[in-house]
């Protein structure tokens, strides 16, 4: 969506080089989720035994996801001071 608008952007393979403490705990401030909406509820979530109640605050969400990164929401797309977990992909265009 974002290619077909001609604008320019940086993907970033988190995977393959995981986010720093500093930089998940700047997303989360740029964010205007709450913490626990950038951990993804799938099939890992269930296997670790995770509940809600552990991941309700900044800290543990990103103590959870320095050690899971798969568990982060996907894709996340910034710009300037404002940030989003763009899903559906729609939700891009609040950004542009």
């Amino acid at each position: 969506m974002i290619e077909e608008r001609g604008i320019e952007f940086d993907a970033v393979e988190y995977i393959e080089k995981p986010l720093s403490r500093a930089e998940l705990e700047g997303l989360l401030r740029l964010l205007p989720n709450e913490p626990n909406e950038l951990v993804r509820r799938d099939r890992r979530f269930s296997e670790l035994g995770l509940t809600e109640g552990e991941i309700g605050s900044a800290e543990p969400v990103v103590d959870l996801l320095l050690a899971h990164p798969l568990l982060m929401q996907r894709p996340i797309a910034v710009r300037g001071q404002k940030a989003i977990i763009a899903r559906p992909a729609e939700r891009l265009l609040e950004l542009i």
